[in-house]
């Protein structure tokens, strides 16, 4: 059961209910994410801002989904972990051999992947303070200093929908069931 409430386009606030319609229409269903984000309509815009922002980097859409499921693994959001993993199956073509190593916070075969990974852990870890040996292991990866800032861009993307659903606790939908993932820590609690 969710502790916010999860808005319909019906019962949105007037602001959000051309957002959610669009989205609904773009996904096929309504992710719980934006029915929580939707009680805030700011919170939506921005999310949904910044998201089309993100899409346009130029890291690769596999490099930008390796940050979302980094970042959310790493916040203990098993709502977006299950979100990106679809996207990274399905839009992003990686296979599970690249995306359980993801979901798990384990090393990669892809070198570039793994570094995108491991940055992002930095970034979180740190605040954004990385090292100087975080940084020069990402750029030896190939990428500048304008993925560097862009992974942090990812970042505060995912951050904003991973502490919602954390705070929210919205249900998975069921177009995501096939991808669920829960966090280390509640499966160490459930066993």
């Amino acid at each position: 059961m969710s502790r916010l409430a999860l808005r319909t386009i019906e019962d949105a606030p007037e602001e959000a209910k051309e957002r959610l319609i669009a989205a609904e229409k773009n996904n096929g269903f309504l992710p719980n994410l934006l029915r929580i984000l939707a009680n805030a309509p700011v919170a939506l815009e921005t999310y949904l801002t910044v998201g089309g922002i993100n899409a346009r980097t130029s890291l690769s859409l596999a490099e930008r989904e390796a940050v979302q499921i980094t970042a959310a693994a790493t916040h203990g959001c098993g709502f977006c972990v299950a979100g990106h993993t679809a996207i990274a199956y399905k839009k992003a073509g990686l296979d599970k051999d690249t995306v359980e190593p993801l979901r798990n916070r384990s090393p990669l075969s892809d070198p570039r992947l793994d570094a995108v990974a491991r940055f992002t852990e930095a970034v979180i870890a740190s605040r954004g303070a990385v090292s100087n040996e975080a940084l020069a292991a990402f750029k030896a990866a190939g990428f500048d200093d304008q993925a560097a800032l862009e992974v942090v861009l990812g970042v505060s993307l995912a951050t904003l929908c991973n502490f919602a659903n954390n705070l929210g606790e919205p249900p998975l939908n069921e177009q995501l069931e096939p991808y669920r993932w829960e966090p280390a820590l509640r499966r160490a609690t459930a066993e």
